[in-house]
């Protein structure tokens, strides 16, 4: 077991990023390059922690869920598909020990729940907590000031119902505190819990009529807008950062084989819609040039500090843009470069077990995740039990063999 003082590294980096996100600008970027040439440039938010799988299902089916069929946590992936949901409500609970190939106490557990009042209207909510584990704070010279147990959480609230009988719409109110330092002194300054208050807005589409040769189908779309709100900082002299606004867009197409036997192919693509970090001048000496506001001067792409509405929107054309051979720069490549794909498929057997595998990918200059998932599933009447595992494409990856946990319960019918 590693000790205190082990341990005091990769906690006080996560922190220092994350303090750092609201100011940070992209220094380097002028020469931040692979050896093999592509350019770094990943986009930065804040409370990353938003962004992690919760759930065991969607985290065997490559992060996939916007569109696929409805169950408890349908709150992180898309609450408007509640509505479809066949039980009357249910409550689930999951656990991911996280990133333990570095830090053996962190980790996220996520509760999750709905109940149907009206046979085309539900209510539901969900709590996620993270916890970076124990660590210690030394100040400039080593000498220890204290443990401290960093921790972040979201709790929200949503509403969904049918708008027809095959077109559904859901709404999420989220709060969301990140508590990273217990008030420290950084930088001469004192920091504080971020809080931030957001939303998420998503629609679905399902098709049970769809005719496969001589099988039946089922045919869903969604689509959801996740975490829109305020920006936060952790100090009162860092710049802002934005939340981990995300677009999610999804398909998924359900085969019967025959009376016991089902099969889904779904996929997902999610953008962030988040500022992309600029390319400021340097001088010959490597120091950010400034202009005569004293801002850093823009070389390439647009200014990342901007309100959340106008970086929503900015950010589908703001990427400085991929270096190409002839020296000039593509915008377009770099903004397809930003879109992460999840693929993933899953086989039902008499609607009690299910095999799940899935894949997703991230570019390698965006944050370069790129790994497999497997999974299973027990369904015993109100009872569910689901695990999944996660297996990256490259070794040594602080992802690698990650567990997910997920333990629900359904009760009753849908109300007449």
């Amino acid at each position: 077991m590693k000790t205190p003082g082990e341990r005091n590294f990769f906690p006080a980096f996560f922190i220092t990023l994350t303090l750092l996100a609201g100011s940070y600008k992209a220094h380097g970027q002028n020469g931040g390059s692979l050896a093999s040439g592509p350019q770094l440039n990943a986009i930065q938010t804040a409370v990353p922690f938003m962004t992690i799988t919760p759930d065991s299902r969607a985290g065997a089916l490559g992060d996939v869920g916007v569109a696929t069929s409805p169950d408890i946590n349908s709150q992180n992936w898309n609450p408007a598909k509640y509505p479809f949901i066949e039980s009357d409500g249910g409550i689930s609970i999951s656990y991911t020990p996280w990133l333990r190939k570095l830090i053996n106490d962190i980790n996220l557990a996520y509760l999750a729940g709905f109940y149907k009042f009206r046979d085309n209207q539900v209510i539901s909510g969900s709590l996620r907590y993270f916890s970076l584990g124990q660590i210690v704070f030394t100040n400039n010279y080593g000498d220890p000031m204290g443990i401290y147990v960093p921790n972040e959480f979201a709790v929200d609230a949503g509403y969904s119902r049918l708008l027809t009988d095959r077109f559904s719409g859901g709404i999420v109110f989220r709060f969301i505190r990140s508590d990273l330092t217990s008030g420290i002194n950084i930088g001469g300054a004192d920091s504080k819990a971020a809080v931030a208050i957001a939303g998420d807005l998503g629609f679905y589409y399902r098709n049970t009529d769809i005719v496969l040769g001589d099988k039946d189908g089922t045919l869903a779309f969604g689509v959801n807008v996740q975490n829109m709100g305020n920006k936060i900082s952790y100090t009162e002299t860092s710049d802002k950062a934005f939340l981990p606004i995300n677009l999610k867009l999804g398909a998924a197409i359900t085969v019967e084989m025959d009376d016991y036997n089902t099969i889904t192919f779904m996929a997902d693509v999610n953008k962030l819609l988040v500022p992309t970090p600029p390319i400021y001048a340097e001088d010959s000496l490597g120091r950010t040039v400034l202009d005569n506001t004293g801002d850093w001067t823009i070389l390439h792409g647009m200014d990342p500090h901007v309100p959340t509405p106008v970086g929503m929107v900015q950010s589908f054309y703001d990427a400085p843009g991929v270096l190409m051979d002839d020296g000039s720069r593509s915008i377009f490549r770099e903004e397809m470069n930003e879109i992460m794909i999840g693929i993933g498929t899953e086989y039902w057997y008499r609607e009690q077990f299910a095999i799940r595998a899935g894949y997703f990918h991230e570019h390698q200059t965006k944050g370069n995740r790129k790994y497999v998932t497997l999974g299973i599933g027990l369904r015993l009447n109100v009872f569910a039990l689901d695990f999944s595992y996660l297996v990256p494409v490259k070794q040594n990856n602080p992802l690698a063999n990650t567990l997910r946990f997920t333990l629900a319960f359904e009760f009753g019918n849908p109300p007449i």
